[in-house]
């Protein structure tokens, strides 16, 4: 069922979007060189617990998750590209990082995400995320009342062929609002013009992910991590959107 905000209930989730978007820029300054992915784990956290929110992944457990999550983050590390549970491993010269972060706070959610290259880049890893980057633009202009649901989806999936990445649709975009994922589900590739009309009070994530070999993912033994089949790097970035009148409002905007 797809539930449209008000304008004051739209209002309502900006403190949980400026939070996300806080632990993300937080996050981003501390991911480097020789730093475990637990400890930006804990760091998120510790967050969390100061600011009186709720995580949306500790107890997250989807039909294709093996168990409760477990943690605060996701932390995908080069060939982990969604859904990296975090584990005891200290970051290297050169890893590509995404970082996913969700949390509630006075009942309302805001999702986000980003990447990042620690110590030294290499210029494939850079073009990779600023073509996220350039995806994510294009899907919010998209998100315009007057358009449909494919025309965010046809946006990011242009971007992506015209770089000459594929995309995975198996996961995407989502509604977001009192839980972290509901309806409509919002593929990374489409058809312009196609799907549900888009009306002022949707709240959407917004999330292209591309690889840099591959369209194809397989599930880590850990049962959360996804992974590019051919063990290419991976990049990831999101924002929860609200759709007004006036245009999209994106809640998650780092400052």
């Amino acid at each position: 069922m797809i539930e449209l905000k008000t304008p004051a209930e739209i209002e309502a989730m900006r403190p949980a979007g400026v939070f996300v978007a806080g632990v993300l820029t937080a996050l981003k300054d501390a991911a480097r060189v020789g730093v475990n992915l637990l400890d930006l784990d804990k760091l998120a956290h510790a967050m969390i617990r100061e600011a009186g929110a709720e995580s949306c992944y500790i107890d997250y457990h989807p039909s294709f998750g093996a168990s409760p999550f477990g943690k605060v983050l996701c932390t995908s590390v080069n060939d982990a590209v969604l859904h990296g549970l975090p584990h005891d491993y200290a970051l290297r010269d050169g890893d590509l990082v995404s970082v996913d972060f969700a949390a509630s706070v006075d009942g309302w959610v805001s999702d986000s995400a980003l990447s990042v290259v620690v110590g030294t880049p290499k210029d494939e890893d850079l073009r990779l995320i600023e073509t996220t980057e350039l995806a994510l633009a294009a899907g919010i202009k998209a998100a315009a009342v007057g358009n449909r649901l494919g025309d965010i989806s046809a946006a990011i999936g242009e971007v992506a062929t015209a770089n000459g990445y594929g995309v995975n649709t198996d996961f995407g975009g989502h509604g977001v609002g009192r839980t972290m994922h509901g309806e409509p589900h919002v593929p990374n590739a489409g058809r312009g013009g196609r799907g549900m009309p888009l009306r002022p009070g949707l709240v959407i994530a917004i999330e292209p992910w591309f690889m840099a070999g591959t369209d194809e993912i397989y599930t880590d033994p850990d049962g959360w991590t996804l992974r590019s089949k051919d063990g290419s790097r991976g990049a990831h970035s999101e924002h929860t959107v609200a759709i007004t009148a006036d245009g999209p409002l994106v809640l998650t905007a780092r400052a």
